[in-house]
């Protein structure tokens, strides 16, 4: 039986099946596991979590006079009752790209965690907390839906340690903000996000030397590298993962729609739609991110390449994704008709070609200027974008600073 208890009736020897909140009120990765350390049950009480699941048929149960807030006859998942509290609390408001800035800096750093542990069950041939998982993607699609932006730049902006893990978490993310621009319906969008969160898993089972050389891969090693969308895919089916659309993002997302790619070279409509979204996904966030081997492009850059690389795209999933991010991405820098270098702080409604941005260099005098912010898509506004700047010929170190607000962001 489940029995759903306040902490203060925790004790050691209960075996916890779950939390009564958001995976981010505790600081555990995994939801089921037997209490035996007081140290962990110290953690749970001082959590922002106030009700947990015990399971007692696997360990101890309350005393006959201890409060119970719900019971359940038999064990089972219980992601539904959560999900039902979670959403009750969720704020899907949209919010200003500064105010979500803060709260998605706090969900990048306890999701970086999450996925990591993910990797290293996987690598150890310990199963996937599916509940974690999910409940990770689903708080990145929330704050997606609050402002697409914020969360998708600060996912970029990753240190080439971390590629494994943030990947995996940007991608989700640019996932759930294109099915937003293709106009899908909420429970496709978040499954393309729980899609996305997933489809990498089988880079756990790449050695280590392979994954992170600093050099050009051999081609027995880039044979190796073939194989993860199907080592994944198997990764996903052992776990019990059954749902269909991250099976198949998992196995799919390097093909290609000229039918070129890997690991079943499908072609045009015969990859399924999101797995082609995922294909986009997860090359923008790859050539955008500082790797083991290459430093990042910048994001503008980026899209203007991706955009000649003909047949390696779905057109209309491409020019959708372009409209998500906007045509200069936030963090892109550019020169403006008035002589000065700005950083995109971000997109805006009124025009692709018009984003908002902050000022960062004069041309004209060689020098630092105290960043001003510019809507150029504002009534009256003269200034224009005259083109994109490579940040590495300019050597402006704190650009990511800029655009954020976030002190030290980008140097670490």
């Amino acid at each position: 039986m489940l029995k759903r208890i306040h902490v203060e009736d925790v004790r050691l020897g209960m075996f916890i099946h779950g939390f009564a909140g958001s995976w981010l009120d505790h600081p555990f990765w995994r939801n089921r596991f037997l209490l035996e350390d007081p140290a962990d049950l110290a953690r749970i009480r001082a959590s922002a979590v106030r009700e947990v699941w015990i399971d007692v048929s696997q360990g101890a149960d309350v005393p006959p006079e201890a409060p119970v807030a719900e019971a359940v006859d038999a064990p089972q998942d219980i992601a539904p009752l959560q999900a039902y509290d979670e959403r009750v609390q969720r704020l899907l408001e949209p919010v200003s790209q500064s105010v979500e800035l803060q709260r998605a800096a706090r969900l990048l750093a306890s999701a970086r965690g999450a996925v990591k542990d993910m990797f290293q069950d996987a690598r150890m041939g310990r199963a996937i907390d599916r509940q974690v998982m999910r409940a990770v993607a689903d708080d990145i699609a929330d704050s997606v839906t609050r402002n697409a932006g914020a969360l998708i730049s600060l996912a970029r902006v990753k240190t080439a340690d971390e590629y494994t893990y943030m990947h995996s978490v940007a991608v989700c993310a640019l996932m759930v903000a294109l099915a937003r621009q293709l106009g899908l319906p909420d429970d496709e969008t978040r499954a393309a996000g729980f899609a996305g969160l997933l489809h990498d898993v089988g880079k756990a089972d790449i050695p280590l030397e392979i994954l992170n050389k600093p050099g050009r891969l051999t081609d027995e090693e880039f044979a190796i590298v073939r194989e993860h969308p199907r080592k994944g895919w198997e990764r996903l089916r052992a776990a019990g993962i059954e749902d269909a659309v991250a099976l198949d993002v998992c196995l799919h997302h390097h093909e290609r729609y000229d039918g070129t790619g890997y690991p079943d070279r499908l072609a045009g409509e015969g990859i399924s739609l999101v797995a082609r979204m995922g294909a986009v996904c997860d090359v923008y966030d790859a050539i955008t991110s500082n790797r083991p081997y290459k430093a990042g492009w910048d994001p503008a850059e980026s899209l203007k390449r991706m955009a000649s690389w003909k047949g390696h795209f779905d057109e209309r999933v491409f020019q959708a994704f372009v409209r998500s991010l906007g045509i200069y991405p936030v963090g892109s820098l550019v020169r403006l008709s008035n002589g000065r270098l700005a950083v995109v702080v971000e997109p805006s409604p009124r025009s692709l070609l018009k984003p908002v941005v902050k000022t960062v260099f004069s041309t004209r005098s060689g020098e630092r200027v105290v960043p001003e912010r510019i809507d150029l898509s504002a009534p009256g506004c003269t200034v224009q974008v005259v083109q994109r700047e490579d940040p590495a010929q300019w050597k402006i170190p704190d650009l990511d600073e800029i655009w954020s607000g976030i002190p030290g962001l980008g140097r670490g």
